[in-house]
């Protein structure tokens, strides 16, 4: 789609979004999610407390943070980060011949289409279910490049010890019993999605991705080039995000707002597009097992008998969510009990 419409300026209506850049940008440079330091938390001394509080706060607050020294060698991410640049490559009936089906999630193509007057993204994507093994759907894993299949196991194995490390640590912050916690995402579901965004010369007429919350658990992302497009909103109005060299931004899901009973944040995101660069990004996506019931934790309704939400199967809460409008956070603000 890319360099046709860049180049006539022609934007076909269904991309056309200018009400989207109505909200204010901040410009503070200094404003900026916090680091978080993964070998920081794995000591037991004076500044593994420090580094939990900011944790902590992290979630409470951002529900954005990233993750440095996070344990993943360097060499997975980069080879991961060329595979995917490789794919992009290809010629597109090369793509295509992984093309997402109608009315299915895995493959290359665009963020769930539902409609024939849904507005879309200015984006391509590949959608690929990880985990668990059994789940996979193979025939829309790239066979170009040759090591693309290797490469995406390797990385998502290693991006399961990142999650199950992460888990434990916020149950900790939570009170609860961090067993209990990471026994919930024990089968994990776990899907990649890799995002394309071409370059656009009319920048305030697209999105590169509508502005939501992450329906799952632990969102963990990674920038494979330098081109920057990612914004959050905070009181308000949309911040840029700048990543840190080598980290993973990771957000918080909407499951884990729920299964803290809100005490954790699941934070509206967009993603804009650059007039001149084409952005490519990795996200890792996490859902709990099959048998979990998504809903607040008892121990974090004890104090006051209070639930913000509801609980139900992890299938239901799947179900309700794929049948709601992609927008904003009114996918879990319907999950909210009328207390």
């Amino acid at each position: 789609m890319s360099k046709l419409l860049l180049y006539s300026g022609d934007i076909p209506l269904r991309f056309v979004r200018p009400e989207l850049h109505s909200e204010e940008v901040l410009v503070d440079e200094t404003l900026q999610i916090p680091a978080i330091d993964m070998r920081k938390l794995m000591v037991d001394d004076d500044d593994d407390d420090d580094e939990m509080g900011k944790l902590h706060l992290a979630c409470k607050e951002w529900g954005f943070f990233q993750l440095i020294n996070h344990g993943v060698v360097e060499a997975v991410v980069e080879k991961m980060k060329a595979d995917v640049q490789e794919f992009f490559k290809l010629p597109l009936e090369k793509k295509n011949a992984y093309a997402k089906q109608p009315n299915a999630m895995d493959g290359y193509g665009q963020n769930l289409v539902v409609s024939e007057d849904q507005k879309l993204d200015w984006a391509d994507m590949l959608f690929l279910q990880t985990l668990p093994t059994p789940e996979r759907k193979r025939r829309f894993w790239p066979e170009e490049p040759t090591s693309f299949r290797e490469t995406l196991d390797k990385y998502s194995s290693e991006l399961v010890k990142v999650l199950n490390c992460l888990l434990k640590l916020m149950a900790k912050n939570l009170v609860v019993n961090p067993e209990q916690f990471t026994n919930m995402f024990e089968d994990v579901r776990q899907t990649v999605t890799i995002n394309y965004y071409p370059p656009c010369v009319q920048t305030s007429k697209v999105i590169g991705l509508t502005p939501h919350s992450d329906f799952g658990g632990l969102t963990l992302l990674v920038q494979v080039n330098e081109v920057q497009g990612l914004q959050i909103k905070r009181n308000g109005k949309w911040i840029p995000i700048r990543p840190l060299p080598g980290a993973f931004i990771v957000n918080i899901g909407d499951i884990i707002e729920i299964m803290s009973n809100g005490e954790y944040k699941s934070i509206e995101h967009r993603v804009v597009v650059n007039p001149e660069k084409e952005r490519i990004t990795i996200a890792t996506f996490h859902l709990p097992s099959a048998w979990t019931i998504v809903g607040p934790l008892p121990e974090l309704i004890k104090e006051n008998g209070i639930a913000i939400y509801k609980s139900v199967s992890r299938e239901e809460y799947f179900k309700f969510v794929l049948s709601k409008k992609y927008e904003g956070k009114s996918r879990i603000d319907l999950m909210k009990l009328k207390n």
